[in-house]
């Protein structure tokens, strides 16, 4: 009688040991399974980020007709679009600038009431040597006002010009105190004065906006009417969509450009895309009113 209650001991203790197997090997097949799918969660992440900095997907760094990598666009947007319900730089008689995002350093939005009668000289100090633009100010007056405003708080003061291009568009970057392309201001304001650009046709890319050597105009985020701190100077004719707002023209130095534009980029960006070799720092800028 006690060998057949034992058997049957040693039989409830085979089947219990068999169930405890069975859960473990259940349990390993939903943990590899999870890894498994954290793996391709993470994967279609990686490939989603990827997508979003080459572009394929339309992110902030985006632009028409052209490879992201050769834009002049923040590679992030430095502030928040201006409400979609203000269509032009100016309503009223007054500039919109919308305060959005982080400053790179901190500055008080422009005057809303531009100084439209004036006109303005601004001389840029680099490490590389002068330049001097007369400032579009009748033209572009909501974005003059800006950049006026931002010279006379500092805010450009010594800070890199982080991005140049040598392939497709000739433009060097400038007006990020980060260094990194993706600073601002704090607030964001519409394009100006677009209607002024010459339209060409360019093989393979259609109607484009023609950016003569000498013209200074902002960059943006990629998206329309998103500007903030950031600029390039043009310095060889470029041609781009007619989305940048052109408001100044360089009258003395752009053989400086030029200069720094020989030495190269480092291709950060990809060919022809990145920092310059021949690092370019800006000491001050300085504007002259009359």
């Amino acid at each position: 009688m006690a060998g057949k209650k034992e058997r049957q001991r040693k039989l409830a203790r085979d089947a219990h040991q068999r169930r405890l197997e069975r859960q473990a090997q259940r349990a390993r097949r939903a943990r590899q399974w999870s890894a498994g799918a954290i793996v391709v969660v993470v994967v279609a992440a990686v490939g989603v980020g990827i997508a979003i900095i080459t572009g394929t997907l339309g992110s902030n760094g985006t632009k028409p007709a052209k490879a992201a990598t050769n834009s002049p666009a923040a590679t992030a947007s430095p502030s928040a679009t201006p409400s979609p319900a203000n269509t032009a730089a100016m309503v009223n008689g007054k500039c919109i600038y919308t305060a959005s995002g982080t400053a790179s350093r901190k500055v008080s939005l422009p005057p809303a009431k531009p100084a439209t009668a004036a006109k303005y000289v601004a001389t840029i100090k680099t490490s590389r040597g002068t330049i001097v633009m007369d400032l579009l100010n009748s033209a572009s007056p909501c974005t003059v006002g800006s950049f006026v405003s931002l010279a006379s708080q500092k805010y450009y003061d010594n800070s890199p010009c982080h991005r140049l291009t040598t392939r497709g568009i000739y433009v060097l970057q400038c007006g990020d105190p980060t260094g990194t392309g993706s600073g601002g201001p704090g607030y964001g304001f519409n394009s100006e004065n677009l209607t002024s650009l010459k339209e060409v046709t360019v093989a393979n890319a259609g109607k484009e906006a023609l950016y003569p050597a000498g013209v200074v105009a902002m960059a943006n985020s990629g998206r329309p009417d998103s500007n903030g701190s950031q600029f390039f100077l043009v310095y060889k004719d470029t041609h781009l969509p007619p989305s940048y707002t052109p408001f100044g023209i360089i009258v003395s130095g752009l053989s400086v450009v030029q200069n720094v534009a020989k030495a190269g980029s480092d291709n950060a960006n990809g060919s022809g895309d990145g920092h310059p070799k021949e690092k370019v720092q800006i000491e001050s800028v300085t504007i002259s009113k009359t």
